[in-house]
């Protein structure tokens, strides 16, 4: 069933999402520097194999983020859009959920904890 909600819930979910984001790329850079602090300690071929997979996956994450940050602000600017056109009635006007945009940031959650599940792993066996 689709759910529809008010402007200013869906800005309030996209600002939420957006600030949820900032903390995972901030936490990207600590996972960065301790892949660097590994992999400046240990120089083997299967070390640093896996170290090169993590730079992959950061690398990758990093570029997820950047992607639904993106999308986020073309649905706020949509939003803005909205308000300006119609600036009487935009507090009244329901929205359909962007509920595809939660189901992608809910998947986009799950699958950095288990890297950095994967990640920590790592960690404990290499130090």
């Amino acid at each position: 069933m689709e759910q529809k909600k008010h402007m200013v819930d869906i800005h309030q979910s996209i600002k939420g999402w957006l600030s949820d984001l900032a903390f995972y790329q901030e936490e990207l850079g600590v996972l960065v520097k301790r892949l660097e602090e590994v992999a400046a300690r240990n120089t083997s071929k299967e070390l640093l194999s896996r170290v090169e997979h993590f730079q992959n996956l950061f690398i990758r994450q990093r570029e997820v983020i950047d992607e639904f940050k993106h999308e986020l602000n073309e649905q706020e600017s949509e939003l803005v859009a909205t308000a300006i056109s119609q600036p009487v009635a935009s507090d009244r006007i329901i929205y359909k959920e962007p509920s595809e945009l939660a189901e992608k940031f809910d998947t986009f959650v799950r699958l950095y904890k288990e890297m950095k599940v994967e990640f920590e792993g790592f960690l404990a066996r290499s130090l």
